[in-house]
């Protein structure tokens, strides 16, 4: 059991220490892009994405990558395994899915019950470029996109797709050829 006096004379110590301190300053969240290093199992040209931590990781070469701040899915509908960018679009159109128009009724009640697909632009949802994610040649439907929602860069509150910022989505589609290994954790 620890009592007063050692609780005290530890606090005591531990402050004088240069640098120390009881409670750590939490890191704050930066999505600029940075050079970064990266672990060596990750092989130049491969993206990873950490969602705890809200980075998305371009390999640029052996231990070196990229780094962007992105936005992620909301709690059960997050993306996580081993996909393909097999598309990539400039200025994408969008439609949301069967299951988001069933969840959210309200929000995509203009694409209820019709074909309506909205044009790419500046007010699309997907910004201004997106990379399509497959799994053995098929569609999974989640999308590593820009966004018109800036604030969301940092939070899981996405339909499942990892967003960017529009000019870091642009750097990273010019980086990323068809074919990139996308891991998400």
């Amino acid at each position: 059991m620890i009592t007063r006096r050692r609780f005290l004379a530890a606090s005591a110590a531990a402050s004088a220490l240069p640098g120390a301190s009881l409670a750590k300053k939490a890191e704050e969240y930066d999505p600029t892009p940075q050079f970064v290093r990266i672990k060596k199992q990750f092989q130049p040209g491969h993206l990873l994405v950490a969602p705890r931590s809200f980075y998305l990781y371009f390999v640029t070469e052996p231990r070196k990558a990229i780094r962007y701040g992105c936005g992620v899915g909301k709690a059960g509908l997050e993306f996580r395994g081993t996909a393909t960018i097999d598309v990539k679009k400039e200025w994408p159109t969008w439609r949301p899915t069967e299951e988001m128009i069933e969840r959210d009724p309200v929000t995509y009640a203009r694409f209820a019950n019709n074909d309506y697909v909205q044009p790419g632009g500046p007010d699309n949802p997907l910004g201004a470029r997106a990379l399509y994610l497959f799994q053995n040649g098929r569609d999974t439907f989640f999308r590593i996109h820009g966004t018109i929602q800036p604030e969301t860069i940092g939070r899981a509150v996405s339909n499942g797709c990892i967003r960017m910022l529009n000019e870091h989505v642009i750097d990273l589609y010019e980086r990323v050829p068809i074919g990139t290994v996308v891991t998400v954790v």
